[in-house]
């Protein structure tokens, strides 16, 4: 239990500190008014955006297995905790100020998460049924097609729904991983959740990615923050049967509600290059 725990810190870790150095490599890179395809290489060629997705690839590979023994509701907490991670990084990496309130909403994000770790039981029943499975993958296909729809929007209303493709995928990445029956390679590829987990992670990544750049950072942060969080919560306790520790259902409720609220706060930390010195 603590080693899984541990896991899915880490893996909040490595994603907050990865975005941070994934925003430096993107600001080395820039020169003057340099766009397109010429800037993109730029930033790939940077030594602190490398190690960054590097820092990205060990933190899905830390949140798997905390996937595979926690409940939901406490690994996508700690995952949505990843903005303070970055916040923090920030200061030294960027030189960015912290106002008294990103303090106090990282402060918030560390109460919460010591709550949910104090609280935290033993994950529910794992994998499901082949209806579930299936389940996963048909509404993997369903939000692949928001995603189709969602980019051909306009904004305002564009990124939002964007947003809210993006929320959604990586919670149910979240629900697939913890649907998928067995890792063996040769169970993978004849598993729907597999399947489910790559198609709702890929659209979440590209749903996040263009909302970023064609809508409000806050705002479509914030609605990631909601769908991976909320939505794997839910499903885990109602499909799963996730469960406290005896008598800590309550702590775990005020845990939740303070990490998801001060990652809330840290929102627009998503993409710590649309981030200024108060």
């Amino acid at each position: 239990m603590s080693g899984a725990f541990g896991a899915a810190i880490l893996s909040a870790c490595c994603y907050g500190l990865g975005t941070a150095l994934q925003a430096w490599g993107a600001r080395r890179a820039r020169t003057g008014r340099r766009s397109g395809v010429g800037s993109l290489v730029g930033v790939l060629r940077q030594w602190p955006f490398g190690v960054g997705v590097l820092l990205d690839l060990a933190g899905f590979v830390a949140q798997l297995v905390a996937l595979r023994y926690l409940p939901l509701f406490v690994v996508q907490a700690a995952q949505a905790g990843n903005l303070a991670v970055t916040a923090l990084a920030c200061v030294p990496i960027l030189r960015i100020r912290l106002a008294v309130r990103h303090w106090a909403a990282v402060l918030l994000v560390c109460a919460g998460l010591a709550l949910l770790g104090a609280s935290g039981g033993a994950e529910g029943a794992a994998g499901g049924g082949p209806r579930t499975r299936w389940a996963l993958l048909a509404a993997a296909v369903v939000l692949g097609a928001g995603a189709l729809v969602a980019a051909r929007l306009r904004p305002p209303g564009g990124p939002i729904i964007q947003g809210v493709v993006a929320g959604l995928g990586f919670g149910l990445t979240a629900l697939s991983v913890r649907g998928i029956a067995t890792l063996a390679p040769t169970g993978l590829v004849r598993d729907p959740a597999a399947y489910a987990a790559a198609v709702s992670g890929a659209c979440a990544f590209v749903s996040f990615a263009a909302g970023l750049q064609r809508g409000a950072v806050a705002s479509v942060s914030a609605l990631v923050i909601v769908g991976e969080t909320t939505l794997p919560a839910v499903t885990g306790i109602v499909l799963w049967h996730d469960r406290t520790r005896p008598g800590w259902t309550s702590a775990a409720l005020v845990g939740f509600t303070l990490a998801v609220a001060g990652a809330l706060l840290l929102a627009r930390f998503a993409e710590p290059d649309a981030v200024t010195a108060d």
